[in-house]
């Protein structure tokens, strides 16, 4: 017999909240989702903490670990757990990395710089690791700190930055003495500066660069200064805030210059590995570096194995192995995955267990629409449709067995916290759902509908008097996940189900036995 193909859609950011309030997906007109499950097994599944092997279930799920727990079928100690482990037993401290970074500023009485984001959302970074490290760097001798500040206002609330900034100055005042100097030395927001991702806009990195390695934009006395008058000029959100410099009498008070250190202190890697090629490749063209300083860099994680990037990292990633990829490819399924820019690495990258390359190129096939360079809520169908004629004509081709897309919009749009942008987000993956489901239907398929994490589905949240805030971060909400099949309704199981589920059953439905190691199958 044939084999039926499985369609998997992922809607990116779309989560279930039985609350209204400030709920864009309740509120978009979504007739195929909504059919998709009344009428066909349904169950909604975790996709944050613990499920996705973060440190509590109070930890927001994010795009990276979901796909991470969609593709491997496994639950790995990830991003701010691992961090956690090697901070509190002590590991990160005794590595040769760190040793390295720390070897190198006290022999030559250079500068400890540490770059990243200022915030505690869990997802890229957070606060409590950079103070760790600062005491740390005290306690070994280390006599100068610079601090390059990344503000967040996308996975915490969308206008904390202050919050972190007298949070992180408050320790530094404790810290700072005759042998020991730490600032705050420049700063912006993550989507204006150093924080691009998929080579989608190397003028945020070029701008990051100037910035906290150059020494060039526009000065103030101090951070706190920066994101106040920013925030009366621009009226926006920390994320969007421009890019500041820390200086006195004129001068920058730090540059990174030869023989200094640097640890980039993200641990999530899409959004960090553009600058690691920045300080780490000898050949590199995305822009003009006009100096490349004589440093010790390094990240807190290796951001790509394959690409072995950086060279120099704190923590050891997790070792993934066992993917539904490499399952499927030694079983002969042929896979295809498609997503815009913003989340291509996501359903191919952080898929395959943190591995740029294929398992086996005559086996799967590969496809990235540009994203366009427009804020999302600007535009928030984004390259929906696009993404849906090449998924249609690819299940159409008869060329593979096992599809899987990713739709960025309910995520890249709820991330601008406009409600009114990410409703018609919601609609627009609703849209193309209708279109997909026709297609599953015309082709013979089993079409699978899940989502990574929450975000749409909580756009606001009550500040002081009760007033609404935009809240720009994702979610603890569960996701659904639906089978639809016209020939068969199949059974899901009772249980409590996370993302790591979603593996297992796509390899039942694809008659497919899956290693021991991986949580079961839903059906």
């Amino acid at each position: 017999m044939k084999k039926r193909p499985v369609v998997l859609v992922v809607m990116d950011g779309i989560g279930i909240n039985e609350d209204e309030y400030g709920n864009a997906v309740k509120a978009a007109h979504t007739p195929t989702l909504d059919a998709l499950m009344n009428n066909s097994p349904y169950v909604a599944i975790k996709a944050h903490g613990l499920a996705v092997g973060l440190p509590s279930d109070d930890d927001m799920g994010n795009s990276e670990v979901g796909h991470n727990a969609l593709g491997c079928g496994q639950i790995y100690s990830q991003g701010a757990k691992l961090v956690n482990e090697s901070i509190d037993n002590g590991k990160m401290y005794t590595s040769d990395v760190w040793h390295k970074v720390i070897n190198n500023c006290v022999a030559n009485d250079s500068t400890l710089h540490f770059i990243g984001l200022l915030s505690d959302g869990n997802v890229h970074s957070n606060i409590e690791h950079l103070k760790a490290m600062i005491v740390k760097a005290k306690e070994s001798s280390i006599k100068r700190v610079r601090i390059h500040a990344l503000l967040d206002g996308r996975d915490v609330l969308a206008t904390s930055a202050l919050e972190y900034v007298d949070d992180l100055e408050k320790l530094l005042r404790v810290l700072n003495d005759d042998s020991f100097d730490a600032r705050i030395a420049s700063g912006g927001g993550r989507m204006k500066i150093t924080m691009d991702r998929y080579e989608a806009n190397w003028d945020m990195v070029r701008l990051g660069w100037e910035t906290h390695v150059l020494g060039l934009g526009r000065q103030f006395g101090n951070a706190s200064e920066a994101i106040s008058t920013y925030r009366k000029e621009y009226d926006v959100i920390d994320q969007d805030l421009p890019a500041f410099i820390i200086a006195e009498d004129g001068n920058p008070i730090g540059t990174i210059n030869d023989k200094d250190s640097v640890v980039l202190f993200n641990f999530r890697g899409d959004r960090a590995i553009e600058l690691s090629m920045a300080f780490d490749y000898d050949d590199f063209d995305k822009f003009d570096r006009v100096r490349r300083p004589d440093v010790v860099y390094c990240g807190m994680l290796q951001y790509d194995g394959d690409l072995n990037l950086p060279v120099n990292y704190l923590v050891t990633p997790p070792d993934i192995k066992n993917t539904l990829s490499e399952l499927l490819t030694k079983n002969k399924i042929r896979q295809y995955a498609i997503s815009e820019t913003q989340k291509y690495g996501h359903v191919t990258y952080f898929w395959n267990g943190n591995k740029s390359g294929k398992f086996d190129a005559a086996l799967e096939d590969y496809c990235e629409i540009p994203s366009d360079r427009v804020s999302f809520d600007e535009r928030p169908w984004m390259k929906a449709a696009e993404v849906t004629d090449k998924l249609i004509e690819a299940l159409k081709s008869e060329k593979y067995d096992f599809l899987r897309v990713n739709y960025p919009n309910g995520d890249m749009v709820g991330h601008t916290g406009s409600f009114n942008s990410t409703r018609i987000a919601v609609e627009t993956v609703d849209l193309c759902l209708t279109r997909v489901l026709k297609a599953v239907d015309e082709m013979d398929a089993i079409l699978l509908v899940t989502a990574d994490h929450g975000n749409a589905d909580e756009m606001f949240e009550k500040a002081k008097g009760g007033t609404a805030k935009a809240k720009t971060s994702h979610t603890l909400n569960p996701v659904p996940f639906v089978i639809y099949d016209k020939h068969q309704r199949h059974e899901i199981k009772s249980g409590s189900f996370g993302l790591a589920n979603v593996a297992a059953t796509v390899a039942t439905l694809l008659d497919i036995s899956y290693p021991t190691d991986w949580e079961e199958s839903m059906i």
